[in-house]
């Protein structure tokens, strides 16, 4: 749906203006519903960054505004881009939990040459649907290739995959499918599941039904990660034999939640909150301050890097709107993350960043932590890059 011709000849009148004020940058998140989390930790996220670098971004005062975007609903996710684009008079744009969401407002960064940079939305081809889009979070292909190759080199030849049904799961399902036959491997049995399931007891009886020696799983954050580790020691996969493979599904957020059923379990995934170095410690250190109720995991680290590449293209305009140099400015950007050192692909624009084998273990007072035990080095969005 394009925006209307009028409405964009307002935005970009409004937009002129606002190279004379403070710099604003809209966030869409969910801050209300089953995924409001994520709200809390995106804005945990950017506004500890903000407050990292003195409370200004190359000396200019930064405004946040912030939209609920609740759940999957891409009209409602066009309205409030084109509200913060015409009525807020915003530079930027931050934030996307929902990949529907974030296809929907394509047309309207592409018409007002608002940068838009996704803090968490994992579809690969997202960042195609404008010049304006980039990417700080990860996508399915990125993290899932290696695992499907770590798999194989375990010797694993008989695979069962099971991914909620949506863009970011399809994503993990083919990408997985699709390297693990270029290792040799067999995916003997593709399940997918709705994404208002509630009950994982009958895919999990279907998996082990299929006699695999592992199960490759990508699931949406927060109840549905419970659900399903739960069927799968209650069904009994893990005495069966049969290995979890995952990515994000033992995210910090909810890690403590599982208990002692969540030891051993393996993950492919780009960020772990005990990653060892000063960056990620003084990360840490800065989300906790900024709000109590927040962690340091993909979310926060996502929109964290995301400010920063905010910061570089409000750098690279001297705070005015000028949407062209501010995407060329970020298309060169290297730096040290939290996660490690990251790049922005120029061809892409989508973070190029190393890819983890994380096992939870028992940390520190008992807690549960996703240990990084092999790093399979940079990776780039293979679903875009084959």
């Amino acid at each position: 749906m394009r925006v209307p011709q009028t409405l964009l000849a307002i935005a970009l009148g409004l937009a002129g203006a606002s190279a004379f004020a403070q710099v604003k940058v809209g966030i869409i998140a969910p801050f209300s519903g089953p995924f409001a989390h994520y709200g809390v930790l995106m804005k945990a996220g950017a506004e500890a960054y903000v407050a990292s670098q003195g409370g200004k971004l190359a000396g200019q005062t930064v405004e946040l505004i912030y939209r609920d975007e609740g759940a999957p609903n891409p009209a409602n996710a066009r309205n409030l881009a084109q509200e913060l684009v015409i009525k807020d008079k915003v530079d930027y744009i931050g934030g996307f939990v929902f990949t529907p969401n974030a296809m929907a407002i394509a047309p309207v960064i592409q018409q007002s040459k608002t940068p838009a940079v996704i803090f968490n939305a994992a579809t690969s081809d997202i960042t195609t649907k404008s010049d304006y889009y980039l990417r700080t979070s990860y996508t399915l292909w990125q993290v899932t290739v290696p695992m499907a190759q770590h798999a194989a080199k375990k010797g694993i030849k008989k695979v069962v995959t099971a991914v909620t049904d949506y863009g970011p799961g399809i994503d993990a399902e083919n990408a997985f499918k699709a390297e693990f036959a270029k290792q040799g491997g067999q995916v003997v049995e593709s399940i997918r599941m709705p994404l208002a399931t509630t009950d994982f007891g009958p895919f999990a009886q279907r998996i082990k039904a299929a006699g695999p020696q592992a199960v490759f799983v990508f699931l949406p954050g927060g109840p549905p990660n419970l659900g399903f580790v739960r069927a799968y020691q209650q069904n009994g996969l893990r005495q069966a034999g049969i290995e979890f493979l995952g990515t994000s599904e033992t995210d910090e957020f909810d890690l403590q939640k599982f208990g002692d059923s969540a030891l051993g379990l393996a993950t492919a995934f780009h960020y772990s909150s005990v990653h060892e170095s000063a960056a990620n410690k003084a990360f840490v250190e800065a989300v906790a301050k900024a709000n109590k109720d927040a962690v340091a995991n993909y979310a926060t680290v996502g929109a964290w890097d995301g400010m920063h590449v905010i910061h570089k293209m409000i750098e690279a305009t001297a705070g005015k709107r000028d949407g062209d140099k501010a995407m060329a400015a970020a298309k060169t950007l290297k730096w040290e993350s939290p996660r490690g050192p990251v790049a922005i692909d120029p061809a892409t624009r989508h973070i190029t960043q190393n890819v983890y084998l994380r096992t939870v273990e028992k940390g520190a007072g008992g807690l549960l932590v996703n240990k990084e035990t092999q790093n399979f080095g940079p990776q780039v969005d293979h679903g875009l890059v084959k």
